[in-house]
């Protein structure tokens, strides 16, 4: 949501604008609601931004800019830079998600290629701007969260060419795209704005909402079903299969050291998937599948479950799945001969539909990164 108010006034003085999937059961007075597109950008995404940055150009030097931001604005409030067109950064990013880019390398890349990313709506404001954010990524960095459209960025041209030859390739993406990376490097496309930008010295960010916070609600909960908890220190990071088996190797080395049951094991963070095979499914998914293959070495009364706080789990309308001892038992009781074809073509939605394992909470319309839970009886 962006408003522009008079100095001195509670009034706002422009409209107001929303950006979302979800459009709310009901707006404030005055407010304009822009339907767009996650993960990946749509032409609502467009106008979305396109609306945004009017708001920040017409904006007085005694307004105030108020952006309320959260994940998941890489893709809502997208607008290609110049000479790049909607379906190439659309490809860009999908090939990055799928080649296994975590969050900082694919919005390094988004920044370089938009036009209201890395600071750059900010610095379209004549006025003051304030962003009050909720967190989805992993140590809350301002300028990675939805690109950080209002913050400085310190990231270059140089560094999103570096993520693209790591992520496949340069061949892998438009060669536009490419073009414009190196004659960025070059210094023939302007940079984003940096620290010290006198753009940006009227602009002000905090983020409201950490990306560990689901972890004090889950803990509030286990504690008031009479759980002892363990809270995992360390985000959970990395290819979501090898995470979820380094998180148990993990709690077997120090099981002697952990609370005794009934205890509740809960781990925070944002896992990638390199995507091989042409089914469906989420980091949240690969990453219960493969807790379902370890779990087994914590105990015989164990459960565990991996979800998006945003109730969307990669190109899926569920949120995650939940796992025990029993899980692969019931697969092949189910008729699934080897669960791991599964795993290999990335099409573990429909291994844990056969299970009825999937979570479903809807989209919850916030994001604060992903939730591992694991409940040792």
């Amino acid at each position: 949501m962006l408003e522009a108010f008079a100095q001195g006034s509670t009034v706002p003085v422009r409209t107001m604008l929303g950006i979302g999937t979800q459009r709310p059961a009901s707006l404030p007075s005055g407010a304009v609601w822009q339907d767009a597109g996650h993960p990946l950008p749509n032409d609502g995404s467009v106008a979305g931004a396109r609306r945004a940055l009017a708001i920040a150009s017409q904006a007085g030097r005694d307004d105030l800019l108020l952006v309320l931001l959260s994940g998941g604005g890489s893709a809502l409030m997208a607008l290609p830079a110049d000479g790049i067109s909607l379906p190439e950064k659309q490809a860009t990013a999908r090939t990055l998600m799928e080649r296994g880019a975590d969050i900082h390398e694919l919005n390094t890349v988004r920044k370089h290629l938009s036009a209201i990313k890395g600071g750059r709506l900010a610095a379209a404001s004549p006025g003051h701007v304030l962003t009050l954010a909720v967190s989805d990524v992993v140590g809350d960095d301002l300028s990675v969260i939805a690109s950080g459209p209002t913050v400085s960025d310190d990231s270059t041209f140089a560094a999103a060419l570096e993520v693209l030859a790591a992520r496949g390739g340069h061949g892998a993406y438009p060669a536009t795209v490419v073009d414009r990376l190196r004659r960025g490097a070059a210094g023939h496309v302007a940079e984003t704005p940096k620290t010290g930008d006198p753009r940006m010295s009227r602009a002000v960010a905090r983020v409201i909402g950490a990306q560990r916070g689901a972890i004090d609600g889950a803990r509030r909960a286990a504690e008031a079903l009479g759980f002892r908890v363990h809270v995992v220190a360390n985000p959970i990071t990395g290819e979501a299969r090898v995470a979820a088996r380094e998180l148990v190797d993990r709690l077997v080395r120090e099981r002697g050291s952990l609370p005794p049951a009934p205890l509740c094991v809960i781990a925070s963070g944002e896992t990638t998937v390199t995507v091989v095979g042409k089914g469906r499914g989420g980091r949240n998914q690969e990453f219960a599948f493969s807790l379902a293959r370890e779990i087994a070495r914590l105990g015989a009364n164990v459960a565990g479950a991996s979800i998006g706080t945003d109730g969307i789990d990669g190109p899926t309308d569920a949120a995650g799945a939940i796992v025990d001892g029993g899980t692969f038992d019931r697969a092949r009781a189910a008729g699934v001969s080897d669960p791991d074809t599964y795993l290999d073509n990335n099409n573990t939605y429909e291994f844990f539909k056969t299970v009825n394992d999937l979570i479903f909470t809807g989209p919850t319309s916030t994001n604060v990164g992903d939730l591992q839970v694991i409940l040792l009886a």
